[in-house]
């Protein structure tokens, strides 16, 4: 089997991405929360580490999303029909992406809580 280039094999990924991100709420609502994460943590100019730990728990919500879109369209493409199987398959999809989302909000509290208790309240 033909495999295609470099640069062929990275524009499939950019639409995989954009098909995600355009068609998936979800997936949009939490571009909206990785953005307001960003920019607080740039407000509060967290250290390496910090912007270490926050960028690697975006890319894996956004990662879980992708293969969660993933699972839902192969699992149409498979069972058009209504399936249990395919409802679990699907359900156990989504949440792992629930899970993601929950360790994100988490990871978020701890990374950016300090910092940000400190620049509300720097004498207590």
């Amino acid at each position: 089997m033909h495999q295609p280039s470099f640069l062929r094999s990275v524009s499939h990924a950019w639409a995989g991405l954009f098909h995600t991100f355009l068609t998936q709420r979800n997936a949009r609502l939490h571009v909206i929360a990785a953005l307001a994460a960003v920019a607080l943590a740039a407000w509060l100019q967290v250290d390496s580490i910090r912007w270490a730990i926050l960028l690697l728990t975006i890319g894996a919500v956004c990662a879980g999303e992708t293969i969660n879109t993933t699972v839902e369209a192969l699992v149409d493409l498979l069972s058009p029909e209504w399936h249990e199987r395919a409802k679990v398959a699907k359900d156990v999809s989504a949440g792992a992406v629930l899970l993601l989302g929950i360790t994100a909000i988490a990871v978020g509290l701890l990374v950016l809580g300090p910092p940000l208790w400190t620049a509300l309240f720097p004498k207590v």
